[in-house]
C-alpha cells in the first residue's frame, strides 16, 4: 500500500498543499515549527480518522479559518483507492472513501494501517496504563475488527455503569438489580477483549525481540508482558464483577473489568521505567514500533505506512542507520520521515539506493526539495540547500510541527 497523492486545505499551518508522493522514502525536512510533523499527521488522519498529536478535531484548523481538508490518493493493493477528511467549525466531521461517507468510523479502521514513531512515544513507558491499553487497542483494532467492535461496546457501557454508581451514591441508595443486565452485557466482550489480548502478545513478542536486537545490537534483555485480572470465560466474569459490587459501590466505580489491565515493560526482570537508560527506552519503544508495523503487515496483508517523526530525537545516529537499513532492505513498504537537518538524512539514504524524495518545508510552505548529497562527511548549510524562492501562496497562522 502506499500514498501517491496527499492534498491538504488548511490543515494546522498548512493554508494548502498539493504533493506528489514517492513510492518508497519521503522525506520533510525543516526547522522546528515549520510544519512537518503537520505533514505526517495529515497521513495518520487518513488512516485512523484522527489526529495523532491532537484529538480534538476543530484544534487541528488552521487559525482564523472556517474548515479544513485533507485528502489522499492510494494504490492499495493495486486498486486506486480516495480517502477524504472534512472538517467545518461547529459540525460533524465528514470523512469518506471513494466518496462516499462512513456510516461508522470503526469501519475504516485498519484499511489503511500505518505506524507513527514519535518523540511522543516515550509516554508509552513514563506514563499510565491507559497509554499502554491504547496502544494495545490500536495495533488489534486493525487487523480484529470484532475485537473493536467489543471494545467500543464495553467503553460504552462503563460510562453508563459508573454514572448508575455514582447516582446511587450521591442518592444514598443501592439496588444490584440494576447493575446486574450491564454485568452480563459487558461480561462477553471482556472476556473477548481478554483473549485477544494475550494472544496477540503471545504472538508478538517473537517479533519484538527480534526488532530489538536489530536495533541495539542485542546488548540487553528486553521483553513485555500483560497485566490482567479478567479471564477468558464470560460467566466466570461476571462472577467478578458480581463480588465486587460493594467495592464498586464504595469507589463509586467498576473496579473489574479489561480497563485495569496494564502492559509492562522490562529490562531483564526490572521495570524499564525505573531501571532502563534514555537510550535503553528510546531504543525499545523504535522495537515496538517496527514489531508493531511487522505484525500489523502479517494479520492483514497489507504493508502499513511507517512514519518516522524526529529519528534522531529518539536514538543515536549508529542506531539510527541501523533503522534505516531496515527501512530499506525490502521488507517495508512507504516510509515518510521527519528531520530538522537538511542533508543528513539524504546522506544516510544515499548509500542503500533507496528511492528518496525530498521535500523541504518552511512556515506551512512544502516544496520538493533536490539536493546535493556532499562527498564527504561535512553537510551543507541551510542556505547551501535550500534556495530560496519566492511564494504567492496564502500562509496560515503558526502551529506546532
Amino acid at each position: 500500500m502506499r500514498l501517491e497523492e496527499l492534498h491538504l486545505v488548511h490543515f494546522k499551518n498548512h493554508a494548502g498543499a498539493d504533493l506528489t508522493l514517492g513510492p518508497q522514502v519521503n522525506c520533510f525536512l525543516g526547522d522546528n515549527g515549520s510544519g512537518k510533523t503537520n505533514v505526517l499527521d495529515a497521513v495518520h488522519y487518513l488512516c485512523f480518522c484522527k489526529s495523532y498529536f491532537n484529538p480534538i478535531d476543530a484544534q487541528n484548523i488552521a487559525h482564523d479559518e472556517p474548515f479544513m481538508l485533507i485528502q489522499g490518493d492510494f494504490d492499495r493493493l493495486g486498486r486506486k483507492e480516495r480517502v477524504s477528511c472534512g472538517v467545518q467549525r461547529g459540525a460533524k466531521k465528514q470523512f469518506k472513501r471513494n466518496d462516499k461517507p462512513y456510516a461508522k468510523l470503526a469501519e475504516h479502521i485498519g484499511r489503511f494501517p500505518a505506524v507513527m514513531i514519535a518523540p511522543d512515544d516515550a509516554e508509552l513507558v513514563q506514563g499510565g496504563s491507559e497509554v499502554r491499553r491504547k496502544w494495545l487497542d490500536a495495533v488489534i483494532s486493525q487487523y480484529d475488527r470484532s475485537y473493536l467492535d467489543a471494545l467500543i461496546e464495553l467503553n460504552k457501557a462503563l460510562i453508563q455503569r459508573n454514572a448508575l454508581l455514582r447516582y446511587f451514591a450521591e442518592n444514598r441508595t443501592f439496588d444490584s438489580g440494576m447493575l446486574e443486565p450491564w454485568d452480563a452485557a459487558m461480561a462477553p466482550k471482556a472476556a473477548l477483549v481478554a483473549k485477544a489480548r494475550r494472544a496477540f502478545l503471545e504472538s508478538f513478542l517473537p517479533g519484538f525481540h527480534a526488532a530489538y536486537e536489530e536495533i541495539s545490537g542485542g546488548a540487553e534483555q528486553m521483553s513485555l508482558s500483560l497485566t490482567s485480572h479478567v479471564p477468558e470465560d464470560a460467566e466466570a466474569v461476571q462472577t467478578l464483577m458480581q463480588q465486587a459490587q460493594g467495592e464498586d459501590r464504595r469507589l463509586r466505580r467498576t473496579t473489574v473489568g479489561i480497563h485495569k489491565d496494564d502492559v509492562i515493560f522490562e529490562l531483564g526482570n526490572h521495570p524499564l521505567k525505573r531501571f532502563g537508560s534514555q537510550g535503553q527506552q528510546k531504543s525499545f519503544l523504535v522495537a515496538l514500533r517496527l514489531a508493531q508495523l511487522a505484525f500489523i503487515e502479517e494479520a492483514t496483508g497489507v504493508k502499513p505506512i511507517l512514519l518516522l517523526d524526529d529519528i534522531f530525537d529518539k536514538i543515536d545516529e549508529k542506531r539510527v542507520e541501523a533503522l534505516m537499513r531496515r527501512v530499506t532492505n525490502g521488507s517495508f513498504g512507504q516510509v515518510f520521515i521527519t528531520d530538522t537537518h537538511l542533508g543528513r538524512i539524504p546522506e544516510l539514504f544515499a548509500p542503500t539506493g533507496a528511492d528518496v524524495r525530498v521535500f523541504e518545508v518552511h512556515q506551512g510552505e512544502v516544496k520538493p526539495h533536490d539536493p546535493v548529497l556532499p562527498q564527504s562527511r561535512e553537510l551543507p548549510t541551510r542556505k547551501e540547500a535550500s534556495p530560496k524562492r519566492p511564494s504567492t501562496r496564502k500562509t496560515a497562522k503558526t502551529h506546532k510541527s
